[in-house]
């Protein structure tokens, strides 16, 4: 059953199971990012650590057709709390952001962050050559879990909105008192594509088409037709019945514009109930 109780989908089931554990997206970048922290600190110590520099973001080296740099620069990550931090950050944000758009788009909003910054480096490479490495996002994905729990409370009853921008600003002032141009584009790009990707989804932004297939709409609960196969809109009870699947549709809508927490204890006594009769209704065709 979806995290709406409307029906079943895959997309909110786990990438895999663990020893009768569910691994979830989220979980899953964690394991394989904790893997190259592992694998990192395996090498330094062997003294084999050069073989690292293979795998960094070049934008010199990945101009002269060394791409997969840009795929790689993430798995270079060597021991520290600040690395711990971004793990549990993925694991705590990124867990509610992925409950709430479902795994595929949940892993094409993390490709995005990820991409992004090798990608606008590489062509920026053309007037500036940088180098980095190590794994991005976690970060960004927070901004993606304010901007969708905006009023979601967190330590000392910080609302998550004001704590990103806080954090936001912090980030941007200590780079640009370093001169850290290669952070402070970081920042704005990780952030402003999560924020950009979760504004997208809830319909309140629009990107140009430019003649492309547009975005589908999402679905609607509509009234069941009557068993003749044709709706008559004056028969009776179908001022009921649409009134009733008129609240569950602003219900659904609530929830895809501020997430399931955002419904009142009533609310779900409805959308619960309109579930119930749904099931009824089917059951009794059948």
């Amino acid at each position: 059953m979806s995290r709406y109780g409307f029906g079943i989908t895959d997309d909110h089931q786990p990438v895999t199971w663990w020893r009768g554990y569910p691994i979830f997206a989220a979980h899953f970048i964690v394991v394989v990012f904790c893997a190259s922290m592992l694998l990192t600190t395996v090498m330094l110590f062997a003294g084999v650590g050069h073989w690292l520099g293979w795998l960094a973001f070049d934008s010199a080296l990945v101009l002269r057709g060394q791409v997969w740099r840009i795929l790689t620069y993430g798995l270079v990550n060597q021991p520290s709390i600040e690395f711990a931090l971004d793990m549990l950050m993925i694991v705590w944000f990124g867990r509610e952001v992925e409950q709430h758009f479902g795994r595929r788009r949940f892993f094409g909003l993390y490709a995005g962050i990820y991409l992004v910054t090798p990608v606008l480096f590489s062509l920026l490479g053309f007037w500036t050559p940088r180098t980095f490495a190590g794994e991005t996002g976690a970060f960004a994905l927070f901004v993606a879990f304010a901007t969708l729990h905006p009023n979601a409370p967190l330590l000392f009853n910080i609302l998550a909105k004001w704590a990103a921008l806080v954090l936001v600003g912090i980030f941007a002032l200590m780079a640009l008192a370093a001169r850290n141009w290669v952070q402070l584009i970081e920042l704005g790009a990780t952030c402003g594509l999560a924020y950009g990707f979760v504004r997208w989804q809830q319909g309140e932004l629009r990107l140009p088409s430019w003649g492309l297939r547009k975005r589908q709409p999402p679905l609607r609960v509509l009234p069941d037709l009557p068993a003749g196969g044709s709706a008559d809109p004056k028969g009776p009870g179908a001022a009921g019945a649409g009134g009733a699947m008129a609240e569950v549709d602003a219900l659904l809508d609530k929830i895809a514009r501020s997430g399931i927490r955002s419904l009142t204890a009533e609310e779900r006594a409805r959308l619960e109930a309109a579930r119930a009769d749904l099931l009824k209704r089917d059951a009794g065709r059948r």
